[in-house]
């Protein structure tokens, strides 16, 4: 049977990211209820790594999170603490992802449909001992069947996420702005592939723009060959 309806919870989070240190051992969210329903809310921590350019996540009791499970009522809000249960590392920063689940409440007797459960995933980031910052090492080429690649290594010892990107030819129109939203934890990296008709040849100059949560970058690339 075909679903004549769906119901989706309304709960927001903010901050979208909490940042703790030694001397910043506990954080806090706001979890508020926009909807016309309570609604009842279950946290899960999970330590979150990068291998091949997609996020691993696993069990961890390093980050406590609390109250586990709480009911937020109809335009009304909760707190969410946050804290640290381990020292950080010397000199990289470590990265966990905080989950909020929501628990659907059991559907009424005369609705025939879905019942969505909203999940959010807010970043939890534990800075180093020593300060860390990326380093980012941008590299532009053409692959065997022709298109152009970006790729992006992250060789510091914290995060980077860049919310978009536009490559700019020399002479030519800009390719259109790439909105990729993407994480690059320590030591990762990632390849994105352009539409670009015809692709620059090797040796072209592009002027790479592109905006990160450190700041706006500028950067000369040149094509190198596949």
């Amino acid at each position: 049977m075909a679903c004549t309806s769906a119901q989706a919870g309304t709960f927001v989070v903010s901050p979208v990211r909490a940042t703790l240190s030694a001397s910043h051992q506990v954080g806090a969210l706001t979890v508020r209820n926009d909807g016309a329903e309570p609604t009842v809310v279950q946290l899960e921590v999970l330590s979150w790594s990068q291998q091949d350019a997609k996020d691993v996540y696993e069990p961890t009791r390093e980050i406590l999170a609390t109250p586990p499970i709480f009911t937020v009522p109809a335009g009304g809000s909760q707190i969410v603490r946050v804290g640290l249960r381990r020292a950080p590392d010397p000199q990289r920063e470590l990265s966990y992802r905080l989950y909020l689940q929501e628990v659907p409440p059991p559907p009424k007797p005369d609705f025939q449909g879905l019942q969505v459960a909203l999940r959010i995933g807010v970043p939890v980031f534990v800075l180093p001992s020593t300060p860390a910052k990326p380093v980012l090492r941008w590299q532009l080429s053409r692959t065997p069947q022709g298109q152009l690649k970006l790729s992006l290594s992250n060789t510091g010892m914290a995060h980077i996420q860049v919310a978009n990107f536009r490559l700019v030819p020399a002479g030519r129109e800009p390719l259109p702005t790439r909105q990729v939203a993407a994480y690059l934890l320590p030591g990762q990296s990632r390849d994105w592939l352009l539409e670009a008709t015809p692709a620059p040849p090797p040796g072209s100059a592009l002027r790479l723009f592109a905006q990160t949560d450190a700041g706006d970058i500028q950067a000369e690339l040149v094509v190198e060959q596949p």
